[in-house]
């Protein structure tokens, strides 16, 4: 009796040699399953990171940089760098336009006249009231705005011919038109190849074109005005490169592009397009204001418009990723001392 309960026991432990290899072959058929899942895993992870590489040498970077974006998530390195270089070049325009007014190249009434001229092309109303040195101040920072946004970042600015980076321009919108990832990559290649800095030449130029008036006075002037302002030129030129340039587009989009845009002097107080500087006294007191100068660009992400149900392409769509800094004309009026201009407009800076 003693011996028979572990005879027992053992007997219930015991499996028949069906059970055995029955177990055995379908945990050897799990384990090859596992085993074919993960080579398949380890197969598509090679084949991501040959992608990421190729992209990589499309877009000019190196496949380390592509794998350190990939991993950074949401927010990509080009909202930081946008940020950060934008806010530097903010303020090299309003040291330059501090300085210029600090010792003016001719008298305040006249720069300001001048610099007016430049914006509406001639059209400027003659002003009756003094120029004050904020005023002034803030109309240099929009002109050196205008001259960076319509010289510098809506061309693409990558040789010292200027007839060379029109043909480019022109050469970038119509691919764009065609294949907008196909431009995007084009893009990145030539920028990986453009010029480590503008020439003084074509800086020149640049300002010249977009301020005739402002920019004679200031090469005239003499050597030191004439030299000041191709340090800001050339800082709008780093700031385009990095745009246009750029590994990855804000946001993960590769087929977008950036362009810049200005609000006109007198042109409305939109919110989606602008950010305003300084507490606007009419808008708060419910009336109606304008622009009174602009002193720094928005920015605008361009992507192709989606495809209609008949197979045609719709406008392109533009969406606001950095509003523009403006000065209102009540801010500007503020350090008027009284007077509006002979039309009985508001005073536009």
């Amino acid at each position: 009796m003693e011996f028979g309960h572990p005879q027992q026991h053992m007997q219930h432990d015991i499996v028949s040699g069906e059970q055995y290899r029955y177990a055995l072959t379908n945990f050897r058929i799990a384990h090859e399953k596992v085993e074919e899942q993960r080579r398949q895993l380890e197969e598509q992870e090679k084949q991501v990171a040959l992608l990421r590489a190729r992209i990589a040498t499309l877009e000019g970077g190196t496949g380390r940089e592509a794998a350190v974006r990939s991993n950074q998530g949401g927010s990509s390195v080009d909202d930081f760098s946008i940020k950060n270089s934008a806010s530097k070049l903010e303020r090299l325009i309003n040291r330059w336009a501090a300085d210029i007014v600090r010792a003016p190249p001719a008298h305040m009434d006249h720069l300001r006249d001048l610099i007016l001229s430049d914006l509406m092309q001639g059209e400027a109303p003659p002003m009756t009231t003094p120029a004050t040195p904020m005023q002034v101040q803030n109309i240099l920072r929009h002109a050196m705005s205008e001259a960076i946004s319509e010289g510098i970042i809506n061309c693409l600015i990558v040789t010292d011919s200027s007839e060379a980076n029109i043909q480019l321009t022109r050469i970038h919108e119509h691919l764009f038109s065609k294949d907008p990832t196909v431009a995007s990559v084009w893009r990145r290649q030539t920028f990986s190849a453009a010029v480590e800095a503008c020439s003084p030449q074509l800086l020149t130029n640049i300002f010249s074109e977009q301020m005739p008036g402002l920019a004679e006075l200031l090469c005239s002037n003499n050597a030191t005005s004439a030299a000041a302002f191709l340090p800001v030129l050339e800082a709008g030129y780093q700031f385009s490169r990095m745009l246009h340039g750029s590994n990855s587009s804000a946001g993960g989009t590769i087929d977008a592009f950036y362009r810049s845009f200005i609000p006109e002097i007198g042109s409305g107080l939109y919110p989606r397009q602008i950010e305003l500087i300084k507490r606007c006294l009419k808008s708060e007191g419910g009336e109606a204001d304008r622009v009174g100068a602009t002193i720094f660009p928005g920015l605008v992400k361009v992507n192709r418009g989606p495809m209609t149900p008949g197979g045609k392409q719709t406008e392109n769509v533009q969406t606001v990723v950095r509003r523009a800094q403006v000065v209102c004309e009540c801010a500007l009026a503020a350090a008027n001392t009284n007077g509006t201009p002979r039309n009985g407009t508001p005073l536009p800076g």
